[in-house]
């Protein structure tokens, strides 16, 4: 990759690298205070909510994109 072209990407043009390829995936508190795992795209857009990490991770993998932990 060219350091120099990296070195003028705009916020909005790092924020949909990825976009294609990756969904994060972190731990959310549900409304009744429950541990859940929220499913966000790479530009931050909150795409799902699941109740078991793992489940959350098949989704992600089930819609062809590959899972990221965010602690």
């Amino acid at each position: 990759m060219d350091t120099q072209a990296t070195k003028q990407i705009t916020p909005e043009q790092f924020a949909l690298l990825g976009i294609t390829d990756i969904a994060y995936v972190k731990p959310v508190t549900g409304e009744a205070g429950e541990q859940l795992f929220g499913i966000y795209a790479a530009d931050g857009r909150q795409v799902g909510v699941m109740a078991d990490r793992d489940v959350a991770f098949a989704a992600v993998r089930q819609n062809e994109l590959e899972p990221v932990s965010v602690h």
